[in-house]
C-alpha cells in the first residue's frame, strides 16, 4: 500500500531523507522512531504530496505521487503534528468540511461524519468550537478529520505528544483497531517506545536514514543477553562506577534504577567486578541481574555516533 524507493530530500546543506526505502501492506502498523531533526516528518511531508522528493519514487495505493499526486492524496489520510483544523468552527463543522472537501455528497456527509465522530468519542461534542477541545479531544478530531473519507492509507506524526496517558492509550485503541478492521495501512513516527511495541514493524531512523528495521521482537533480540538491570544507591555513584568498567558501554538511569549495556559475553564478568567495587566505593547493590532488553535499549545505543 505504501512503497518508497531510494528516497532523498535536501534543504540546503541538510540532507533531511537519505536513500529511504520502505514498504507498507495493508493491515500493517510501521512505527518510525528517530530523535528530532532525524527526518520523520519531512518523510511524512513527502508522502502525501506535500514536499517534493529531490530523488526517488513514491506509490500509494498504486499511484505514484509525483505523476498521479491527487489520486494518491484521495487515498490518504494525513494528521500532522500540530492542529490544523480551524478552531472557530464546531467539531461538526469541521469534519463536515473536511467530507465536502473529500467529495462526499450532501446525503452522504453527515451519516459518515457521526460514524467517524462515534468511532473517536467525540459525538457528545459534535456543538463544541474546536478551539475550546483539550489537547486530547483536538487529536480525535483530527483523527476523525483524516478518516471522514475512508482512506487506505493513514499517516500520523507524533499524533500522541502532548496528550495525558489515558487518551494516548485511547488513540492507539483506535489506531489498532482501524489497522485490524478497516483495511488500512499506517505509518505513525512516535518518540515513545511503549508506542512502538504496538507497532507491527518498527523502522529506527539517524540523519535521514532508516538504519534499522524489524519487528519489536527481533528488535530487543539484537541486545539480547547485553542488558544488566542494576539497583542500589545512591544511583549517581552506580551509574558513576559501572560506567568506569570497560566492558560496559552505556548505564542510563530507568526510573529508579540503572540499565547497563554491555559487551557480547560480558555480562558475568561485568556483575561480578561490580559486586565487589561497589561496597568498597560505600554505594550498595539491592539487585543486578540481565534482564529482557526493551526498545528504549536499543534506541539509546543506535542513537550513538558510532551507529549508524
Amino acid at each position: 500500500m505504501i512503497q518508497v524507493a531510494n528516497l532523498h530530500k535536501r534543504f540546503g546543506n541538510l540532507q533531511a531523507v537519505n536513500d529511504l526505502t520502505l514498504e507498507i501492506p495493508t493491515g500493517e502498523i510501521y512505527g518510525l522512531v528517530g530523535s528530532d531533526g532525524a527526518g520523520k516528518t519531512t518523510t511524512m511531508r513527502l508522502l502525501c504530496g506535500a514536499l517534493r522528493p529531490d530523488l526517488g519514487r513514491i506509490e500509494i495505493a498504486g499511484y505514484d505521487v509525483s505523476r498521479q499526486t491527487e489520486e494518491a492524496r484521495a487515498k490518504i489520510g494525513y494528521l500532522p503534528q500540530r492542529f490544523s483544523l480551524y478552531e472557530e468552527l464546531t467539531v461538526l463543522e469541521n469534519i463536515r468540511f473536511f467530507a465536502e472537501v473529500r467529495g462526499l455528497k450532501a446525503t452522504a456527509w453527515y451519516p459518515r461524519c457521526m460514524e467517524i465522530l462515534a468511532f473517536v468519542d467525540l459525538e457528545e461534542f459534535i456543538n463544541r468550537r474546536a478551539g475550546h477541545l483539550s489537547g486530547g479531544m483536538k487529536q480525535k478530531l483530527g483523527l476523525a478529520a483524516a478518516l471522514v473519507h475512508q482512506p487506505q492509507v493513514l499517516l500520523l506524526d507524533e499524533p500522541t505528544t502532548g496528550v495525558d496517558p489515558v487518551t494516548r492509550q485511547d488513540f492507539w485503541q483506535l489506531i489498532i483497531r482501524l489497522a485490524v478492521e478497516g483495511d488500512v495501512a499506517v505509518l505513525v513516527s512516535t518518540p515513545y517506545m511503549d508506542e512502538a511495541a504496538r507497532c507491527t514493524r518498527v523502522g529506527f531512523m539517524q540523519h535521514g536514514q532508516l538504519i534499522v528495521e524489524g519487528t519489536p521482537q527481533d528488535l530487543r533480540q539484537r541486545l539480547n543477553g547485553r542488558v544488566l538491570e542494576l539497583r542500589g544507591e545512591p544511583l549517581l555513584l552506580l551509574r558513576s562506577l559501572a560506567r568506569a568498567d570497560t566492558e560496559v558501554e552505556d548505564a542510563q538511569m530507568f526510573g529508579d534504577r540503572l540499565h547497563l549495556r554491555v559487551g557480547p559475553g560480558t555480562s558475568e564478568r561485568v556483575i561480578d567486578r561490580l559486586q565487589e567495587l561497589v561496597p568498597s566505593m560505600g554505594g550498595q547493590i539491592t539487585s543486578l541481574r540481565a534482564v529482557s532488553p526493551q526498545l528504549d535499549d536499543l534506541f539509546i545505543a543506535m542513537s550513538e555516533p558510532n551507529n549508524g
